[in-house]
């Protein structure tokens, strides 16, 4: 009986080694890439840190941040469409991904098919800023400017089809004025020249210019959310500074190859939910004027799918040629 009991028992050991050998490694057993498509110092870079600082510790991996800017955010993007999809190369980007489909004329990549959504992770309102030297103190001063002068003025963006770029022609749009696109490379390139006085206006992400707005280097006409920041509670809406209609969302949110198995999905989904709940973030997030902002993979890509095809219909309302 004892013979029997123990080649039963080493039966089920047997079966419990193949079992675990059929399903590997627990994920993650090495480094982990997060692709920032922005220059180092922009609001999806220090966003993206504060997550994978923490990212880091609850996966027990390093996962380390690559920068990759240019081109509106496709340069990194594409990286990441055309990475292993193993969960080892992700990419955190901002709703210009739903922007570049209607503003480049060819991508080397799918915007749908290409990639999965893990979460969004904040929305963050872009700031309407403008050196003080120009002497435009509001809203209504640069849009009658801009209509005395068709043209003459610029903007700045931190690329063709950011959210930058989008957020800048919708406002155009509704105030009905004629200025012109100057694109940069990433947020800090676009606030250096509004800082120089060679562009008049840009609509940065929060985090790159609270310091110069607080030291009266730029000033804050408006932001262009549909409400008032936390951040900057004393600076109107663009629609409450005269520009109905002339909101825009700017997000920023984690994405993988769309052949990464739904289970690392869904574990890099739960990993990153635990990380905005911890108070440090929190307390990152505040000081960047960004709000939380989650939904399940499934739901994140449905709203992808949905925004691309309302940002494309925004490009055409703004005359926007695809490059």
């Amino acid at each position: 009986m004892k013979a029997v009991r123990y080649a039963g028992l080493a039966c089920i050991a047997g079966l419990m080694h193949v079992t675990a050998a059929a399903q590997g490694p627990v994920y993650p057993t090495k480094p982990i890439r997060v692709v920032v498509p922005f220059t180092a110092g922009s609001t999806t870079d220090i966003i993206a840190r504060a997550i994978t600082d923490k990212l880091s510790a609850s996966l027990g991996q390093q996962v380390i941040v690559d920068n990759r800017g240019g081109a509106g955010g496709t340069i990194g993007a594409a990286a990441v469409a055309h990475a292993a999809p193993d969960g080892y190369t992700l990419l955190i980007h901002s709703s210009s991904h739903t922007v570049s489909p209607s503003t480049f004329a060819k991508l080397p990549y799918d915007t749908i098919k290409d990639f999965a959504g893990v979460t969004p992770i904040a929305t963050l309102p872009n700031v309407l800023v403008v050196s003080p030297t120009k002497n435009l103190r509001s809203v209504k001063e640069l849009v009658d400017s801009a209509k005395a002068k068709p043209g003459s003025l610029n903007f700045a963006s931190a690329g063709q089809g950011s959210a930058t770029h989008l957020n800048a022609e919708k406002f155009k749009v509704q105030a009905g004025i004629n200025t012109t696109h100057i694109p940069f490379k990433g947020s800090p390139e676009a606030v250096n020249e509004v800082l120089a006085g060679r562009v008049e206006y840009y609509f940065s992400p929060i985090a790159p210019v609270l310091a110069q707005i607080r030291e009266g280097r730029l000033l804050a006409l408006a932001v262009g959310s549909p409400k008032r920041s936390s951040a900057l509670p004393d600076i109107p809406t663009t629609a409450e500074a005269g520009v109905p209609n002339s909101e825009f969302n700017f997000w920023i949110g984690m994405m993988a190859p769309a052949k990464t198995p739904r289970e690392i999905v869904a574990k890099l989904h739960a990993e990153v939910q635990k990380a905005l709940a911890s108070e440090d973030v929190k307390e990152r997030f505040a000081k960047l004027g960004a709000e939380v902002w989650t939904l399940p993979p499934e739901q994140f890509d449905q709203y992808i799918r949905e925004e691309i095809s309302v940002n494309s219909k925004l490009v055409k309302d703004a005359g926007i040629a695809p490059q």
